[in-house]
């Protein structure tokens, strides 16, 4: 069963399903433009809302039978197969060496939703190897072929190289922002960064922030 952390699934009514659904909303005006179909999510300093976020995200993102993957890129501390209480032998890794797995990619379906989940699969010994390989674009090509949007759980983007190597291959990154938590310049730093390998930062979510119960309605 998944995670009381998933809102979107566990009390869809609620204010803060409702906050994942505006997002997604913006989220999609922000690419009328420019098609916005892989979307990365990272934070600038780790924090242990971020896969959190991702995962509301994606089950926002499924409403209406729309068809998403939310791909769990966090090679490192991958949550997305607790938060949804999956299995983890294969996954998101698996696709890099089992071409079994890369013809048939192990997705999970949430039930009574139209997302599937990719979990992290085993952790390799060095996650920037396998993301800096050549077959980390065809792994992408893949998924996107599959689905209307795919959605990657990364690495805090200052923290490791990981998010930096995913975000330029990505149509979009969000940054997500911890309020009261997160350090400015952190914000700034992970700005810089994914600009230096020319990602397009298409904005910030900010987790934790105080909501006034005068402006609720239900």
């Amino acid at each position: 069963m998944p995670s009381d952390a998933i809102i979107t699934l566990t009390d869809p009514r609620s204010s803060a399903a409702e906050a994942y659904r505006t997002l997604r909303t913006n989220i999609e005006f922000s690419s009328v433009d420019a098609k916005l179909h892989t979307l990365l999510v990272t934070s600038s300093a780790p924090t242990g809302d971020k896969s959190t976020a991702v995962a509301n995200l994606a089950v926002a993102m499924a409403d209406g039978g729309r068809r998403v993957i939310l791909v769990d890129a966090d090679l490192r501390r991958p949550a997305q197969h607790t938060l949804f209480d999956l299995p983890n032998e294969q996954g998101f890794s698996s696709l890099f060496k089992d071409e079994t797995a890369f013809n048939a990619p192990p997705l999970h379906s949430v039930p009574n939703t139209s997302l599937q989940v990719l979990t992290s699969g085993p952790l390799p010994p060095i996650p920037s190897q396998l993301l800096a390989s050549q077959k980390m674009g065809a792994v992408i090509k893949k998924l996107a072929g599959l689905a209307e949007m795919v959605i990657f759980d990364a690495p805090p983007v200052i923290a490791v190289n990981d998010a930096s190597l995913l975000a330029s291959n990505v149509d979009g990154v969000l940054l997500v922002v911890r309020a009261g938590s997160t350090k400015r310049d952190h914000v700034k730093a992970a700005k810089d960064r994914l600009e230096k390998v020319n990602a397009r930062l298409i904005g910030a979510v900010l987790t934790h922030a105080h909501v006034d119960s005068a402006l609720q309605y239900s």
